[in-house]
């Protein structure tokens, strides 16, 4: 039913956060009396005696019950027994409609995965062509690298890419291909998030200390001089 009828409930109030917050407390209002159909009962507990407490002096004697009126308290207590209502409620049978079929929801999550995947693609594209010198395709690509640094997976994915060049002695840029990694990796550091300082910013350490290049004969700049203000 919550599918059924509250699918459209749920887009007709996209945008409004009063009436997203009025109708989740419904719905938590609705599932809390659905599993607790009749209130708790309260039940007064009777403290356990301690030890040796009848040998305290000045003890009060406990008083005497009258028969007739604890036979009185038990015949009333029968009688509500008798008339309650049954504690098992009683089950309505409706017709539910089906609702959004699922093949819908199934392409929406492949759309998203299908997404994802071309976010990375073009990372690793951009990446190539900066180190292949193709720096016009690179242009091209390389404002949606930015956006999607905003994905922890492309973030993931630049540190991974980045690594293998590494690895392959090509860690020596000329100014251009400097000026285009230096870019990623601020770009990359500023949208990390407390939970990528062990991971993505860690990855980011080594690699920022290899890349370089050469202002003049003799002096080397490397990255790490250009990421600085990242705390």
């Amino acid at each position: 039913q919550l599918v059924a009828y509250e699918v459209k409930r749920m887009h007709t109030e996209e945008g409004n956060k009063q009436k997203i917050l009025r109708h989740i407390k419904e719905l938590a209002e609705k599932l809390y009396k659905n599993e607790n159909p009749y209130p708790a009962v309260t039940m007064h507990k009777v403290q356990k005696p301690t030890e040796g407490c009848h040998l305290r002096l000045h003890q009060k004697p406990f008083p005497r019950l009258d028969e007739g009126t604890v036979q009185w308290i038990i015949d009333q207590a029968t009688a509500k027994l008798q008339t309650a209502p049954p504690a098992v409620k009683a089950e309505k049978k409706c017709m539910v409609p089906s609702g959004p079929p699922i093949a819908a929801i199934m392409e929406r999550n492949g759309n998203a995965l299908a997404n994802s995947a071309r976010r990375l693609e073009v990372v690793r594209n951009c990446i190539s062509y900066v180190f292949e010198n193709k720096m016009l395709e690179a242009k091209k690509l390389f404002p949606a690298v930015l956006r999607a640094m905003k994905g922890r997976a492309a973030r993931h994915c630049l540190t991974q890419e980045l690594n293998l060049h590494v690895q392959q002695n090509r860690a020596v840029l000329d100014h251009q291909q400097f000026d285009f990694i230096i870019r990623m990796m601020n770009c990359c550091l500023q949208d990390c998030t407390a939970m990528d300082e062990h991971g993505i910013a860690a990855a980011l350490l080594p690699l920022v200390t290899a890349f370089c290049r050469k202002l003049s004969p003799g002096i080397t700049q490397f990255a790490y001089s250009c990421v600085q203000e990242h705390v």
